[in-house]
């Protein structure tokens, strides 16, 4: 990939992962890969901005992108580390054993872990506070605010002032690589629409259980007259940079509800009982206007669920009772949504059993803390009857128009 240069002293560079198969944070799979984004500022002095992870290709590529720039890798002066994470830090441990005079700045709980992961020596390393600077000359002087929990307690952001762009990391991100069309202002309608998807999953996959800290950082940052955002992951928004904040204000406020004017059905079923009752959901949901996001486990990828339950007003579970719990692959789904804090939902159960029940017990049991609205399930022994099908139709409208209540 080659460097762009965005202004006269920053150039963007970046690297993309899309192997088939691999799994962002070893979690959630990326089937339109992601970008890794690192910025080079030069001054008097040189600082580069965040670095990439410890693979060979990835770190064999920046390294060649840096020296594009005009700068040798082993001659930057400076190295700022936004975020610890080692996405964006695995590369330091190679770079400290190639550059013996570059300091290293990050956030004061950002220090032991600088050492810890990457080796880097205790002397050489800088330690800021919100609001502190760092003048590289010819008036690019780089501020520094500490945005705790977006998404690691360590996390900082850079802004350039004489550029009016805001070094964000992993605040505004989205998945999917970045090739050509490195700018807003670049992407046709398709591909923005791309951008905004995948900026929803990528936020509901790795920032959704912090939304509270994106709220508070988006605050802090409000007094900047911000030009461009340069993220970490995915496009540079220097067209409409308020259009990908607005996205993150309105992902943070699904977190105290309500959501969007939708459903988010997962289903499971052993034996196809379950399975007899998603069309009657279906049906009694859409019929009251109310649309629908379906997914089937343990078939469908966690992360897709989880990004439509993030924006979804409501939620409706269909699942089979098994050895007196939940569906095991059911049970993985909810835990997770327990883990990203997924709350204030308007939500419905419904399902078969054997000889005897448990899936109730185990879903309420799980999902107490919540916050959920959980209408009265609908529960059938083996296969559903005619009537059995018609409550389940029934709930759906019902849970339909408790949502069209509860969105306004």
């Amino acid at each position: 990939m080659n460097i762009t240069k965005m202004s006269g002293p920053v150039y963007r560079m970046g690297v993309n992962i899309h192997e088939e198969g691999y799994l962002f944070e070893g979690l959630w799979p990326i089937p339109d890969g992601v970008s890794i984004n690192s910025y080079l500022v030069q001054g008097d002095k040189t600082a580069v901005i965040d670095l990439t992870q410890e693979t060979a290709g990835l770190v064999e590529s920046l390294s060649r992108q840096i020296e594009m720039t005009g700068t040798a890798l082993e001659d930057l002066d400076y190295v700022i580390v936004n975020h610890m994470e080692p996405d964006h830090s695995g590369m330091l441990k190679d770079f400290v054993s190639k550059n013996k005079k570059a300091r290293f700045i990050c956030s004061e709980k950002a220090v032991p872990l600088l050492q810890q992961f990457c080796s880097v020596p205790e002397d050489r390393i800088d330690s800021v506070k919100d609001g502190d600077t760092l003048d590289l000359g010819q008036g690019q002087v780089l501020t520094f605010f500490m945005v705790p929990n977006v998404h690691w307690p360590e996390t900082m952001v850079t802004w350039l002032d004489s550029e009016k762009t805001l070094f964000a990391c992993d605040a505004f991100g989205s998945y999917g690589k970045v090739e050509d069309e490195i700018f807003d202002d670049q992407l046709s309608d398709e591909r923005a629409a791309f951008y905004e998807k995948e900026a929803l999953r990528y936020y509901a996959n790795i920032v959704a259980s912090f939304s509270m800290f994106v709220d508070k950082a988006i605050a802090k940052l409000a007094g900047l007259d911000i030009k461009i955002i340069a993220p970490s992951h995915g496009i540079v928004w220097r067209k409409n940079p308020a259009k990908i904040i607005e996205h993150y204000q309105r992902y943070a406020s699904y977190a105290k509800g309500p959501a969007e004017k939708e459903v988010c059905l997962v289903w499971a079923s052993m034996y196809g009982n379950t399975e007899k009752a998603v069309s009657p959901l279906i049906r009694g949901l859409k019929e009251e206007g109310v649309e629908v996001n379906l997914f089937r486990v343990p078939q469908d990828d966690l992360g897709h669920i989880l990004a439509a339950a993030w924006k979804s007003a409501g939620l409706i579970f269909a699942m089979p009772t098994y050895e007196y719990k939940m569906f095991p692959p059911m049970a993985t789904v909810v835990d997770d949504l327990m883990i990203k804090k997924v709350k204030n939902k308007k939500v419905l159960r419904v399902g078969s059993f054997g000889w005897v029940g448990g899936a109730e017990k185990d879903f309420r049991t799980r999902t107490e803390k919540a916050g959920w609205d959980i209408m009265d399930s609908v529960e059938f022994q083996g296969c559903p009857t005619e009537e059995d099908l018609k409550n389940v139709e029934n709930s759906a409208r019902e849970l339909a128009k408790q949502i069209k209540e509860f969105v306004g």
